[in-house]
């Protein structure tokens, strides 16, 4: 069964629209607001999910043992290694330069003919 278009409806919304009266405004400010509501909510949802991704990421810590990512535990769920509080943000971590400083010895690779 076929039903016909609703043409009254359709020329009622048309009327709505084309008279510069105060009802044909407020429909126009209505389906302009649900546009732009429709139009922006992805953004907003993707910058919440960004916000909470950022949120979630500052608190995994990985274990120096094994690497196994977990959320705010005192030890690695995995395999029971103490897990060490990572630095405050802002708080630079202290490394032994000595420790951290490699030493390069250059070699010759091909015959010097030069």
């Amino acid at each position: 069964m076929n039903r016909p278009l609703p043409w009254g409806w359709i020329a009622l919304a048309a009327l709505l629209l084309l008279l510069p009266g105060p009802l044909g405004r407020v429909l126009l400010d209505v389906v302009g607001g649900i546009t732009l509501l429709l139009l922006l909510l992805p953004l907003l949802a993707g910058g919440a999910a960004l916000v909470g991704w950022q949120l979630l990421r500052r608190r995994l810590r990985t274990c120096p043992a094994c690497g196994t990512t977990s959320l705010g535990n005192g030890a690695c769920p995995a395999c029971g290694t103490p897990l060490a509080d990572p630095p405050a943000s802002g708080e630079a971590m202290e490394i032994d330069a000595r420790s951290a400083t490699i030493t390069v010895e250059a070699e010759s690779v091909g015959n010097d003919d030069g």
